[in-house]
């Protein structure tokens, strides 16, 4: 399907090196953007900008680059100004997680979880909003979770992290709405993908949430329907945002079920 509106558009993506980000990577470009790919894996990166380019004959651009370093994010982004000009949408795909009880998990896991998913993230929307708000043009999509609406056993750390980023996005988006900046929050349940190498060494969490995880491609097209359109937030699967609509209600009641339906980590 090819989405007119991006056509000959700068997009940049984080942690485009695999997952969502490498399939966002290739609907965009399937459409005629012009892309900047960003991830810690280059040889990855440019064996996926070989093939968008041979493929759709679009420019590709990519950059290593670490989002928890911010020293890092600031001249990666100064390169991308220098060589494409102006960023017309940025998706903040890049992210991780760790499943651990509280009591478990060590401070540089912690520190680790915060500086990826929430510092990167905002350091990496930090170098586009200033030209963002002087064009009055842009697009930004944060790749949430609905671990960010839910918060679940075992994933304290991963939650908070995402909660920060709803947070900040919410925010975001009022702080731009005079600006014609439009800003997209993006609540996807488990998805299919190397995330839980990670996140789920034991593989308890994939074996019994097997039946519900999302594909990628699936969640990537969503995203970039999205684009240039005012949507709020993304919601996936929609009926898993029902429990973060329970939890707000009824908010005993579901910290009481809820407790046990979703211990599955």
């Amino acid at each position: 399907m090819v989405r007119e509106q991006l056509k000959g558009k700068n997009i940049v993506i984080t942690g485009a090196s695999g997952g969502i980000g490498a399939e966002i990577a290739k609907l965009c470009s399937a459409s005629g953007a012009n892309l900047v790919l960003l991830a810690r894996s280059i040889d990855k990166l440019e064996q996926l900008k070989l093939q968008l380019e041979d493929k759709y004959h679009v420019d590709v651009h990519v950059f290593r680059l670490d989002v928890a370093n911010t020293d890092q994010v600031r001249e990666v982004f100064e390169q991308i100004f220098a060589r494409i000009g102006s960023i017309d949408i940025l998706v903040n795909n890049a992210g991780y997680g760790i499943f651990r009880e509280a009591h478990e998990a060590s401070i540089d896991e912690i520190k680790g979880m915060f500086e990826v998913n929430v510092v990167g993230l905002m350091a990496c929307t930090t170098m586009v909003l200033g030209a963002m708000r002087e064009r009055r043009f842009g697009h930004i999509i944060n790749i949430a979770s609905q671990a960010g609406k839910i918060a679940t056993p075992k994933s304290s750390v991963y939650s908070a992290t995402k909660h920060a980023v709803l947070g900040y996005t919410n925010s975001l988006r009022m702080e731009l709405a005079d600006y014609n900046v439009l800003v997209t929050s993006v609540n996807p349940g488990p998805i299919a993908t190397n995330f839980f190498t990670i996140a789920d060494e034991q593989g308890t969490y994939v074996k019994n949430v097997q039946k519900f995880m999302l594909q990628p491609e699936y969640v990537a097209g969503k995203v970039v329907d999205c684009m240039f359109t005012k949507t709020r937030e993304i919601n996936l699967p929609r009926w898993m945002n029902l429990g973060s609509v329970v939890s707000v209600l009824f908010p005993r009641l579901f910290d009481k079920i809820g407790s046990r339906m979703l211990n599955k980590k």
